[in-house]
């Protein structure tokens, strides 16, 4: 290859970013720091290869300048590092790119490493910058199950427990977000094994070490852990799921940067809201402690709610001793059908990003 070290991980940047969920750049070039830190230049160029759908390494050693032999080594080698996605089939393997969050940073909860975690601090909240972000959300939030609303009709993809119910193969892996806040001397102290993989997800990360396989039974358990402990549960943001994230407002990148947006509402995909009635009301602040976008405040010893900060999570409801919040269905009018499964997800996600770019650069 005829291109500099600098270029190789500059292109693999660009590569990156023009992925669905995208790689922005900064002033500090951070990110390219993190590049570094993860790939060799090589596994930079072999990188650009892949895009978001599965490829043998055959047809990608066909537009490269290795064989497919040297280039599935290759390949292999870099899916066990997490810096690109292995799907079997069968015997053989197909490989495709992983996009930096949520693919990537996930894929090396268990190398961490303090620089890493450093770089990688300073750069999420320039990567969940509106700016940079579609309107369609990689993840969703759905209901904790003894918030559901029990007169109401929900939809199975709407129900954590439905969800369990559904898969064949379930992993359970560490949440990187508690675990690098713990490396750093800090964390929450909630459950550390507690995010949930399914399907080839699953595989590919009981494969790499990443995650220990586990029944229906011992999902459901966490999932009522994650409730006890308020947890917010976000899965994939479809019908049919890859995983379901227990994240916790204190750690979780995704929720920590929602959390200083002035209407977190607006940028969650959720069909329920809170409601509070204010004359039960008995002033003791529990639900305030308790709600990880701070849609609840304390004024004149009563609850207040604000709307436009409810991500419907329901984490409040069960810990309200006067019973005086509830989770209802959202109106029809801001009702959100999830797409049928992720790659409409990333297909709508990217179309999203291009158009926003389009503008500002027109403006």
């Amino acid at each position: 290859m005829t291109h500099t070290r600098d270029e190789v991980y500059e292109r693999l940047a660009a590569h990156l970013d023009g992925l669905p969920a995208g790689f922005p750049r900064t002033a500090t070039g951070v990110e390219i720091r993190i590049l570094k830190r993860l790939f060799s230049p090589l596994e930079a160029e072999i990188a650009q290869l892949l895009h978001l759908r599965p490829e043998s390494p055959q047809r990608i050693a066909a537009r490269s300048p290795w064989d497919e032999e040297e280039l599935g080594e290759h390949l292999l080698a870099m899916s066990k590092k997490g810096l690109i996605f292995r799907i079997r089939k069968g015997d053989e393997f197909r490989y495709m790119a992983a996009q930096f969050v949520i693919g990537i940073w996930e894929y090396h909860v268990n190398d961490l490493d303090p620089d890493l975690i450093r770089d990688v601090n300073e750069y999420l909240p320039h990567y969940f910058d509106r700016s940079h972000q579609a309107q369609t959300p990689q993840l969703r939030t759905i209901p904790i199950s003894r918030a559901l609303p029990s007169e109401q009709a929900v939809m199975p993809y709407e129900q954590a427990r439905e969800i369990i119910n559904s898969q064949e193969k379930i992993v359970v892996a560490p949440c990187i977000c508690r675990k690098e806040h713990q490396m750093t001397g800090g964390g929450c102290g909630k459950p550390m094994e507690s995010c949930l993989v399914f399907g080839n997800g699953a595989t590919y990360y009981e494969e790499n070490g990443l995650g220990r396989s586990i029944s229906r039974k011992e999902a459901m358990e966490i999932l009522a852990s994650a409730e006890h402990h308020g947890l917010v549960l976000q899965p994939s943001n479809a019908q049919s799921i890859v995983n379901i994230c227990t994240c916790c407002g204190c750690c979780c990148q995704i929720l920590k940067n929602l959390k200083t947006l002035p209407n977190p509402a607006h940028y969650v995909a959720c069909n329920f809201i809170a409601q509070l009635k204010e004359a039960l009301c008995s002033g003791c602040g529990t639900c305030i402690a308790s709600c990880p976008m701070d849609a609840l405040r304390l004024e004149n010893e009563k609850a207040i709610f604000i709307p436009e900060r409810c991500i419907g999570c329901g984490v409040c409801v069960p810990l309200c001793p006067e019973e005086a919040l509830s989770l209802v269905p959202k109106g029809e009018e801001d009702r959100i059908i999830p797409p049928p499964h992720l790659f409409e997800t990333f297909r709508r996600i990217h179309s999203e990003r291009m158009s926003k770019l389009k503008a500002l650069k027109g403006s």
